[in-house]
């Protein structure tokens, strides 16, 4: 007699594997923020002029009087008005690079605000050490955070100094360069200037902003 083996019914395990994930952080609107300051910077400095006609030495001379020094500056900022904005922020990077702490404090408050409320989905919310904390508490705490950061620590009197300092070189710079050779009339309906394009930022990240906050509602 044949002695069959009993068959085996295969067995299926069904294993059910639940794994919260945090959002990620480059939102969309994250990545679009990022995107049109990249090409606000992008499209700024396009307008530059060329810093040869900046450092032109035969174009300076002692100006006559003070009324002749705010003609000049007038000017020359219409004209230079990107080359200008360029010294400054060189000027306001090189101050924040030769104060390590000051650059560390300001840009762990702009990561918070960016990380923390602006590009932070509300769902799931804030917990910090097993706290945790509405929207309007981390607002609160990141305006307070903002006020020690700025006005308690040398950020802000780094901030202010560099400023100072690339204000007076900017002034300067326009008080004794003669204007006559710049073509002010042609360049200035050319050139939209490098303002603009810093006021239409503004407008897309506080409508980016704005679209965020609407979402957690």
């Amino acid at each position: 007699m044949a002695s069959s083996s009993p068959s085996v019914l295969p067995l299926t395990t069904t294993q059910t594997t639940t794994i919260e994930s945090q959002p990620p952080i480059a939102t969309p609107a994250f990545r679009a923020f990022i995107s049109h300051i990249t090409d606000t910077i992008r499209n700024g400095l396009s307008h530059r002029r060329p810093w040869t006609e900046l450092v032109d030495r035969s174009a300076f001379s002692k100006p006559e009087s003070l009324s002749e020094s705010t003609l000049r500056i007038r000017k020359n900022y219409a004209y230079f008005r990107v080359n200008y904005l360029s010294c400054l922020a060189a000027v306001l990077a090189v101050s924040l690079l030769t104060n390590p702490f000051a650059l560390l404090l300001l840009l762990a408050l702009l990561a918070a605000w960016l990380f923390l409320y602006l590009f932070r989905p509300s769902d799931p919310p804030l917990v910090i050490f097993g706290r945790t904390f509405s929207e309007r508490e981390t607002l609160g705490m990141l305006i307070v955070s903002s006020i020690v950061v700025i006005f308690l620590t040398s950020v802000g009197s780094v901030l202010i100094s560099a400023l100072m300092v690339g204000i007076a070189i900017v002034c300067a710079h326009g008080a004794f360069r003669v204007p006559e050779d710049l073509f002010l009339d042609e360049q200035e309906t050319e050139a939209p200037g490098f303002l603009s394009f810093l006021t239409a930022s503004v407008t897309n990240t506080a409508a980016s902003a704005a679209t965020v906050a609407a979402t957690r509602v």
